[in-house]
């Protein structure tokens, strides 16, 4: 039986608006981590990125910094209530925000030098989709990270859970998922401090 992907956006908007409130107090201490992850992109200045879901903005000040006021930096989040939470962090002064499903992005093909993705990646229902929409809005050779400020195992642990054998974020999953949508994943670091993957958009033929 097939699952209403409006479904699949419901459960992912309800846990997240529950949290939205005291979300950067839970984790006061990862901006450092955050801007780290961000530098690993290399933007250049008055580069274009999309920091997809964003959820309170907080990698949008890296962001910004790295792209300098000629750039572009957008913000996209399906969650009302962590987009309001940003504005209230005044994180709007760094950047756009978008209410949109990363998996339908109203963007323009090849618009983007790279997307940054902080804990995204074990939320997406559908997360061959949603990187294949990524791909389509990056140009060839742009990059993307998927970030989290700490370990699958650190996670794991802080949730109260044995981490999976078959986790989505394992390398070799992970590595056949981005090289089936569009990517090239150019290195993997998993430890307790940071998850950390960087991937390549690969060119396409109708790439200009």
């Amino acid at each position: 039986m097939s699952v209403d992907p409006k479904d699949d956006q419901r459960s992912v908007t309800e846990f997240f608006s529950s949290r939205a409130a005291d979300w950067d107090a839970r984790f006061p201490d990862d901006g450092p981590a955050y801007a780290a992850a961000v530098a690993s992109l290399e933007l250049p200045p008055g580069g274009t990125v999309l920091d997809a879901g964003c959820g309170t903005g907080r990698a949008l000040p890296a962001l910004r910094s790295a792209v300098g006021l000629g750039g572009t930096v957008v913000g996209a989040d399906l969650t009302p209530a962590m987009l309001a939470q940003a504005t209230a962090q005044g994180r709007t002064e760094h950047g756009s925000l978008l209410l949109a499903d990363v998996s339908r992005l109203p963007l323009a093909d090849i618009s983007l030098d790279a997307v940054f993705a902080a804990g995204l990646i074990s939320h997406l229902h559908h997360p061959g989709s949603a990187l294949r929409e990524l791909a389509r809005v990056v140009r060839s050779g742009g990059r993307l990270a998927l970030f989290h400020p700490v370990g699958r195992a650190a996670l794991a642990s802080r949730q109260g859970r044995q981490l999976a054998d078959d986790d989505l974020r394992a390398e070799p999953r992970l590595d056949a998922l981005l090289t089936g949508s569009g990517w090239t994943m150019t290195s993997y670091e998993d430890r307790d401090q940071r998850f950390l993957v960087l991937a390549v958009r690969k060119a396409e033929q109708t790439d200009k």
